[in-house]
């Protein structure tokens, strides 16, 4: 058996990736990396058949430096272990970051990997909720609509609205794998704690179902206000996203 890896072009491993997204059937954190033109391109060769695929990105844009989607077609995967240093000496990477629901690069992260450290929880949708909040509407934000000062998140196409004042903004992005959104909000600080962003997540699942999308959302393995937000809307975790850097 011959194994071989080679530099190419993005297009050479769309049909791979596709099966990769399928079997995946969840949110891909850096799905649009590809389609942005920050990432490096390998296929995986076995007896001169292209088995699989590897990516990699930078943790700055400029550089290539971290493995961030490794694919073997089901009869072949038993070969992981002697494909990945073959696609690690190819590309030279320093780092290898999964999400922990991608079975099988979170295996070659463990094996060959050390350092190992989680900074983000990953959701996915799990249930409907009927949140209401006394006075607040949750509504399409205008272009009239004064905007509270944000300092995590953009300004959503959606607003909460409480006393005639804006009090959080929310909505969600399109460029993650298809069918899948990512939500996103923020409240404003004063009015943190009364239920508002949970509020707002559930009416904004809502509008993103009916966009065609299914919701999922990831927030900093710290912040615990948020994860309890997202858990009252209804999502809840489905992973972690893991970096550790590549043993010598």
């Amino acid at each position: 058996m011959t194994t071989r890896v080679e530099r190419v072009e993005l297009e050479a491993i769309l049909p791979l990736r596709a099966l990769f997204l399928e079997e995946a059937h969840h949110q891909v954190r850096y799905n649009a990396v590809h389609e942005r033109g920050w990432s490096d391109s390998y296929s995986l060769f076995i007896d001169g058949r292209n088995v699989g695929y590897g990516s990699i990105k930078g943790q700055e844009i400029k550089d290539r430096d971290t493995i961030f989607e490794f694919y073997l077609i089901p009869p072949f995967r038993g070969h992981a272990s002697g494909l990945f240093p073959q696609l690690i000496a190819a590309a030279r990477p320093a780092f290898i970051e999964c999400q922990s629901n991608d079975p099988l690069l979170s295996a070659m992260l463990f094996e060959f990997a050390r350092n190992i450290s989680a900074d983000v929880v990953l959701f996915e949708e799990h249930s409907v909720t009927h949140l209401a909040v006394p006075g607040v509407l949750v509504r399409r934000r205008r272009d009239s609509d004064p905007i509270f000062p944000h300092s995590a998140e953009p300004v959503g196409e959606y607003v909460a609205q409480l006393n005639g004042e804006v009090v959080a903004t929310g909505g969600f992005l399109l460029h993650y794998n298809h069918p899948f959104a990512d939500l996103y909000m923020e409240v404003r600080e004063d009015c943190r704690g009364r239920g508002i962003g949970s509020f707002l997540l559930q009416e904004v699942k809502r509008e993103c179902y009916l966009a065609g999308r299914i919701p999922a959302a990831r927030t900093s393995i710290g912040n615990f206000a948020s994860r309890a937000c997202l858990n009252r809307a209804g999502l809840r975790m489905s992973g972690f996203m893991l970096k550790g850097q590549i043993s010598a």
